[in-house]
């Protein structure tokens, strides 16, 4: 066997111990997510692969990190990429006529009301850095977890912040699975169960939480819910795109690339796989097997970022993130709220 067919075998177990981790950490997560009880209240596989990931991260990892390292952050990184993109497989553009015109004007003012609200009370309010502002304000704006993942490459932020970040996402979006069921009689005589479907789409962080809160009304506001909150999924790559202009037009003045935008191709690539998906080219059961595979890659870039997350790392962030995410979930029900009423009055 020759020397470069040696070191290429070398290379490539220099990611087998961290990849095998991170999958033994996502198969409990997915076994776990699929317990009734479990995905009942909300936790989703992906919310499941981050906590479970955290367990080991400060308990395991730190005496097997060297061998395991190549393959956990290969998983956090390129794994993360390709979820994304295969996360397309989940939506198609027929879902926007679904929901209507009053439906994309809802997520489009909600998205953008809450990142903006985000970036200025993060900064200016709790003096907290762009990147965590950016990261919670996606999370909370767009599609909770899987937009803080999304966000991180082209924030180029830490590890760190990201589960910060997670973190508010799992906190608030578990509340909201409880509380907007409980306002529901209370505000029914402005929301039909349709439209308060709308409303729990286009306000609530996680796809898992938003199913989990419309089902606790009904099925048509589950449905309703799904669709909208789809739709906010699909925001996610411009969302994206405008991001990372905007991070090219902070980069210092001095930088050779100045003029160049940096585009995370994983999210045009996401928005090409959705617009394939609309046109049912594939049969069903290699769709479902290709959103299974998604699912099994996001999670095993949970897993492996729960594992490089410490707990002092979250004691150094301290309580003004929570406090951010805390705002910004009031604004989503009262704000949110405020939106869809006027939207739907306007629209009707």
């Amino acid at each position: 066997m020759s020397e470069l067919t040696l070191q290429h075998h070398r290379t490539l177990w220099h990611f087998v111990p961290g990849l095998a981790l991170s999958a033994v950490v996502t198969g409990v997560a997915l076994w776990g997510g699929s317990i009734p009880a479990i995905a009942g209240a909300g936790f989703s596989a992906l919310t499941l692969a981050i906590l479970l990931g955290m367990v080991v991260g400060n308990t395991v990892y730190p005496h097997i990190w060297k061998s395991c390292d190549g393959g956990v952050i290969f998983a956090k990184q390129h794994l993360l990429r390709l979820g994304i993109i295969l996360y397309g497989f989940r939506l198609t553009f027929s879902q926007i006529a679904d929901v209507g015109v009053s439906g994309i004007a809802i997520d489009v003012l909600t998205l953008t009301s809450t990142f903006l609200l985000a970036c200025f009370i993060g900064q200016k309010v709790f003096g907290l850095d762009k990147q965590t502002s950016w990261l919670i304000g996606a999370g909370s704006s767009i599609c909770g977890a899987a937009a803080v993942l999304a966000t991180e490459p082209v924030a180029k932020a830490e590890s760190s912040k990201v589960t910060v970040a997670v973190a508010t996402v799992v906190i608030f979006g578990t509340l909201a699975i409880f509380l907007y069921p409980a306002m529901y009689p209370l505000v029914a005589h402005w929301f039909s169960p349709e439209t308060y479907g709308i409303y729990i789409g286009s306000t609530v962080h996680e796809v898992a939480q938003v199913v989990a809160a419309g089902h606790a009304i009904s099925p048509d506001a589950e449905n309703a819910a799904v669709i909208a909150k789809m739709l906010r999924v699909m925001m996610l790559a411009p969302f994206l795109i405008f991001l990372a202009a905007r991070v090219k037009q902070l980069a210092p003045a001095g930088s050779n690339q100045k003029s160049k935008i940096t585009i995370p191709w994983f999210a045009i690539l996401f928005i090409v796989v959705a617009i394939f998906n609309s046109f049912h080219l594939l049969p069903k059961a290699i769709v479902d097997m290709l959103v299974t595979l998604d699912t099994v890659l996001l999670a095993m870039a949970m897993a492996a970022l729960g594992v490089t997350t410490h707990v002092s790392a979250l004691k150094k962030a301290g309580a003004k993130p929570l406090l951010m995410a805390l705002v910004l979930f009031v604004w989503l029900i009262v704000g949110g709220g405020a939106i869809n009423l006027v939207v739907h009055s306007l629209m009707a």
